[in-house]
């Protein structure tokens, strides 16, 4: 099941430990990169805790040879070195002591006397704990890390230190959904008694969105990660998801379930269509975690018994902004969502309807069919309908028909622009806006040339 560390440590590193150890220091590598070895999965950013060590100046000076260091705190005792692409992070062995509710209210003592089985009692899961001693070729496992990943389990390493850290519980949840893993029964209870206890409201919404990005991004089945949260009951930080459980649908449409069944599956649709470029598939997969926030705020049951949930494209977009404004102030990505959750079923009905090309053209001016094109296909393909060829169909059609008229990405480009009216002699003003959108919509209807569109406006507005 192994792959050996040793293969995957790049040469510049070996020399780096090389000159360490040449000073009395010991390295250990430790954490993610020795996780990551042993399951064969790429990894590009390196720990090293560094033992026999209480001098920071004098790592300082052998890193330097290397690259350069950036030092993170002295009272941390870490050094980051970023050369030939990969990231070292150099730490010396430490014990940490919480001593308030805020995440940087840690008491950190640097010890060069630990043991690595001592220093290990700081990380949070056995997994994560499990050290590779270069030059013995050994790993140091004190807390049965291998065990645990031979057998599938994320278990905690110590009860007292583990409750410090809230963020723990993300962590414990997006681990679960990337290496796909049972969450051990004793660390299920710490977890659901400091959600219970309120214990992360003090988490800064921009660690809480680290911890989504991750799950989101190394997932094949994030609804695993999501599942979790609601049984720990997280979904209590974020009501406009909670809304979606018990949420019912049309079983002629949705025959797997309700609203929050359906959006889990969406999310593993969306994985099998990663991009690789990580911003925009972060963006997606938001898109389609609220693309039916809507549904709660209009679903009825009618008459004949049928269920319906008609405009909760449009009403999904103020619970999506209020939702993604809890875990982030960047505005470009709720813009980006945003119009992919208003307009998520354009690409269906342009198909079922056969729409004509002047319709394509009005959907590239709302966001970027492509982007579009991949929501719809997971939310077809994320329910259990028998027909799902025809997700492929519709979304073969519209892109086809965008990509003809290159506009399947940034949209159609409007021929007139403010500088053409004031060529003709037009002083800036309210109504620019009004004669650009009759441009627009002429360009658009009529196929028109440039001159053709000034020659309009010039009769229309009486230029």
């Amino acid at each position: 099941m192994y792959t050996n560390i040793k293969a995957n440590i790049p040469s510049i590193l070996v020399d780096i430990l090389k000159s360490l150890q040449e000073v009395g220091i010991k390295p250990i590598l430790v954490g993610g990169c020795v996780r990551d070895s042993l399951l064969n999965i790429p990894n590009k950013d390196f720990d090293v805790e560094l033992f026999n060590c209480d001098d920071l100046n004098i790592v300082q000076t052998i890193l330097e040879k290397y690259g350069s260091v950036k030092q993170v705190g002295k009272s941390f005792g870490v050094m980051i070195l970023n050369v030939a692409g990969y990231d070292f992070d150099f730490a010396l062995a430490r014990e940490e002591k919480k001593i308030g509710h805020g995440h940087k209210d840690f008491e950190v003592t640097t010890n060069p006397n630990l043991s690595f089985a001592q220093a290990s009692l700081r990380r949070d899961f056995t997994i994560n704990s499990i050290g590779y001693d270069y030059f013995k070729d050994e790993y140091l496992d004190p807390n049965r890390g291998l065990e645990d990943l031979k057998s599938k389990t994320l278990r905690h390493i110590k009860d007292e230190t583990f409750v410090e850290d809230p963020l723990r519980v993300y962590r414990a949840v997006q681990f679960v959904s990337r290496y796909e893993l049972t969450l051990d029964e004793k660390t299920f209870s710490l977890c659901k008694e400091m959600v219970d206890d309120d214990e992360l409201k003090y988490l800064p919404k921009e660690r809480v969105y680290e911890e989504f990005k991750k799950l989101f991004l190394k997932s094949r089945k994030p609804s695993l990660g999501f599942y979790l949260l609601k049984e720990l009951g997280i979904l209590k930080y974020f009501p406009e998801l909670k809304a979606l459980d018990g949420c019912i649908q049309d079983k002629q449409f949705h025959p797997e379930g309700d609203v929050w069944v359906h959006t889990l599956m969406t999310l593993d649709e969306m994985a099998k269509y990663k991009t690789g470029d990580e911003y925009r598939d972060l963006y997606l997969f938001y898109a389609l975690l609220c693309h039916d926030l809507g549904k709660p705020f209009c679903t009825e049951t009618t008459k004949e018994g049928r269920v319906t949930s008609h405009k909760h494209e449009a009403l999904g977009v103020e619970p999506t902004i209020s939702f993604l404004s809890r875990l982030t102030d960047e505005k470009k990505l709720i813009e980006k969502v945003v119009p992919l959750v208003k307009n998520h079923l354009a690409p269906f009905q342009l198909y079922k309807a056969e729409s004509s090309l002047k319709a394509v053209k009005r959907l590239s001016l709302k966001c970027s069919i492509e982007d579009l094109c991949l929501v719809c296909l997971a939310d077809c393909k994320g329910r259990t309908i028998p027909d799902k060829d025809k997700c492929d169909k519709a979304i073969t059609w519209v892109l086809e028909q965008a990509r003809q008229m290159n506009i399947s990405n940034e949209g159609l480009k409007p021929i007139v622009q403010g500088r053409d009216l004031i060529a003709l002699g037009m002083n800036p003003g309210k109504e620019f806006k009004e004669i650009l959108d009759y441009a627009l919509n002429l360009q658009i209807d009529e196929d028109l040339e440039k001159e053709e569109l000034l020659k309009a406006i010039k009769e229309k507005f009486r230029v």
